[in-house]
């Protein structure tokens, strides 16, 4: 199996778009390693692998209205990762983190324990290229491989994670690929682990996922990944409220406005929750 089909499309993809935004003057965020992962993956060096190839390809092209959200909330999620560890939370989950490298390119406070929940492979991959980088993490980093499909509680608390000390959550990218079942069950994890204090930061689409994907039509860079999408659980927000989460939507385009960019192809926003 290539590193391409291992570490799945999505997060190559993402990572050149981070790796485009890091290369513009009026970059809103700057990730130093993006371009390595890239550079790493043999099928985007093999021209007889037309289909990841154009794909990313077209990431720069017909699918870069689409691809815009990428930037926008990476540098919204960046900021709310500052604003909550700055405030005294210590423990951040990053779930489905593919190949962020926010545990190497953000300034942490002192004593932030960052972990981070992925496949096997995908944070052996990371590993690889980011130890050729000689990339040192800027916090107390811990890579958890589980496939969150299954039991990742127990892996995660092994790993040092205390559910009775309040908690950041970050799930980026990641609910559209998962069955609303799959969804229910993530956060009723999360719910479980998390203590009063702990916050929760995901997207939230206000556009059904076959609408989406018709969306995505129009965009054959961005087609291959609809075909993956699965919906998650739309009323997540609600879900979390009725436990007692206190719940608060960004709208997309406004915090793309506050930038000067594009809000993406899609309505919707950002969803910050807090349990008191």
């Amino acid at each position: 199996m290539g590193v391409g089909e291992t570490i799945g499309r999505t997060a190559l993809g993402v990572a050149m778009v981070r790796a485009m935004e890091s290369r513009r003057r009026d970059r809103l965020f700057h990730d130093p390693y993006a371009a390595a992962f890239l550079a790493a993956a043999p099928e985007l060096r093999d021209p007889a692998n037309r289909g990841t190839a154009a794909l990313v390809g077209g990431v720069s092209s017909a699918g870069a209205g689409f691809w815009s959200r990428v930037v926008v909330r990476t540098r919204f999620f960046d900021d709310h990762l500052r604003e909550v560890t700055g405030r005294g939370v210590a423990q951040v989950v990053v779930l489905g983190a593919g190949l962020d490298t926010r545990a190497y390119r953000l300034a942490w406070p002192r004593g932030t324990r960052v972990f981070e929940l992925d496949l096997p492979e995908v944070l052996a991959f990371k590993r690889r290229v980011l130890a050729g980088r000689r990339a040192v993490p800027r916090c107390d980093h811990r890579p958890v491989p589980v496939d969150l499909r299954a039991d990742w509680a127990g892996p995660l608390t092994g790993a040092g994670l205390r559910p009775h000390r309040s908690s950041l959550w970050l799930l980026e990218g990641l609910l559209i690929y998962l069955s609303a079942d799959e969804a229910t069950h993530l956060f009723a994890t999360i719910h479980e682990l998390s203590a009063p204090g702990s916050h929760a930061a995901f997207e939230c689409e206000q556009t059904d996922v076959g609408a989406l994907r018709k969306q995505a039509q129009r965009l054959p860079a961005v087609a291959e990944y609809a075909a993956l999408w699965r919906g998650g659980r739309p009323d997540t927000p609600g879900w979390l409220a009725r436990r007692g989460w206190l719940v608060e939507l960004h709208e997309a385009a406004e915090v793309a406005a506050r930038h000067g960019r594009a809000a993406g192809a899609s309505p919707g926003g950002f969803v910050t929750a807090t349990r008191p």
